[in-house]
């Protein structure tokens, strides 16, 4: 009896979901709409495919906008049924003919659209999941006819200060206008970027300015007018502003300062990245120039951030200001019974053979003192690559001079002291035994 129970409930389910099937699911109105969508996804694969034929994937890399293409031909044929889509949709709807069929393909592949795009665009996964989860989320409430009861619900959700109004709607809102007119502003400086220094005309540091001033000018731009999208009153910001100004002069003195002394730097082009300076004891390239530092590389690979105040009010060395030509001072001492005129001839033909010492001026060698045990020479001797470093060339010549010394028989002497011990006196020394010596008194004897 159990068993025939079972069967007979099993039996009146099929015949229930055969019903719904019938009535709801396998219809006229659906067959017609899927057959307008399967009609619209082959004429979509056909003329992609066409598209697709006209620019092959060996020519992209040559053309203008090459990079662009690689991720646009791949969503030809889902964007040309999209596009089909919502003409059949907008086509039923004046009709009132059904259409529920229509509105969920739109939806998913609108959805499916956008997730591709972001997903080529955005390097970074996160917000390629944010975007991901927030259309899928959409378009499932929009599905479900639910977009709008939850848009008024999140409008409700409100909080009054003064005359402001600030809704969960209004924030969710303005964070996501933010967030794609911040990804514009910054996807705009990167293409002003490239085009600014593939300006040859322009110096390097004229550059580094344009390029910061067009992101700092973009970026507030884009908050300017996301603020003003979100609907909030902008003069209401006076007071905020203001506290901000009193915050900057007295907790931000030093960055703005920085700030600043950058905007001088790049404006007067007293240093410039590929200059050759030295700040202290620091001396090495300019990589780059900062809106708060200044990156500066030196010979043993370390980086050093200097901010840009102390390039405004310290003494910095620049080794190509005006031009790279930089004259070397190499001190060199020699015997007194060397060859003078000798030596100061070798000096300079060992700085000739350098490879780096250019030619004109000629390098040339003084006798500038008489030391205490050396005569001190003096080789003079000029570089126009100083980026290529100053110590390795100075080492170079030391190391062809020594060579040549050992050669010609020209002595490097050592440290010479010559210390003379003096005797002492013989008075001084019977004076000093006359008073170790006992004197007998005169009363003695006396008795």
């Amino acid at each position: 009896m159990k068993s025939l129970w079972l069967s007979a409930v099993s039996e009146r389910k099929l015949v229930f979901l055969n019903d719904w099937l019938l009535e709801n699911v396998l219809t006229y109105d659906h067959l017609s709409q899927a057959m307008v969508i399967l009609c619209a996804w082959l004429i979509a694969v056909l003329i992609g495919n066409r598209i697709k034929k006209r620019f092959p994937d060996q020519d992209l890399g040559q053309r203008r906008f090459g990079h662009i293409l690689v991720a646009v031909l791949p969503l030809t044929a889902p964007f040309l049924w999209l596009c089909l889509q919502l003409i059949s949709l907008m086509v039923a709807m004046d009709a009132e003919w059904p259409h529920d069929l229509l509105t969920i393909v739109v939806n998913l592949l609108a959805v499916w659209i956008v997730v591709q795009t972001t997903s080529s665009l955005f390097e970074n996964t996160a917000w390629v999941r944010l975007i991901a989860v927030t259309a899928w989320s959409l378009a499932a409430l929009n599905i479900m006819d639910l977009l709008g009861p939850t848009v008024r619900l999140l409008d409700r959700m409100a909080l009054t200060f003064g005359t402001v109004r600030i809704s969960l709607l209004t924030v969710l809102t303005g964070l996501l206008t933010l967030a794609l007119l911040l990804w514009g502003a910054r996807s705009l400086s990167r293409l002003l970027e490239k085009r600014i220094r593939a300006n040859s005309a322009l110096s390097p540091s004229i550059q580094v300015l344009f390029i910061k001033l067009s992101k700092i000018v973009l970026i507030a731009t884009a908050i300017l007018v996301g603020l003003r999208i979100v609907g909030l009153d902008l003069t209401g910001f006076t007071i905020f502003t203001g506290a901000v100004g009193v915050g900057i002069g007295f907790g931000l003195q030093k960055i703005v300062s920085n700030l600043i002394s950058g905007i001088i730097l790049l404006l007067d082009k007293s240093i410039k990245p590929g200059d050759v300076i030295t700040v202290g004891e620091t001396y090495g390239w300019v990589n780059s120039l900062g809106a708060r530092y200044t990156s500066l590389i030196t010979q043993d690979g370390k980086e050093f951030l200097i901010p840009n105040e102390d390039l405004i009010t310290q003494r910095v060395e620049n080794w190509s200001f005006s031009n790279s030509t930089v004259r070397l001072k190499i001190p060199v001492s020699i015997a007194y019974n060397s060859d003078v005129r000798k030596a100061m001839a070798l000096c300079e033909e060992a700085a000739r053979q350098t490879a780096r010492i250019i030619q004109n001026p000629p390098p040339i060698c003084l006798l500038v003192a008489f030391g205490n045990s050396s005569l001190d020479l003096e080789l003079r001797a000029w570089i126009n690559d100083p980026v290529n470093g100053v110590k390795n060339v100075r080492s170079e010549i030391l190391l062809r001079i020594w060579d040549a010394f050992h050669e010609q028989g020209v002595n490097i002497p050592y440290p010479q002291r010559d210390i003379h011990i003096r005797s002492m006196p013989v008075e001084a020394g019977g004076m000093a035994a006359g008073k170790n010596k006992k004197v007998p008194s005169p009363l003695a004897g006396e008795g």
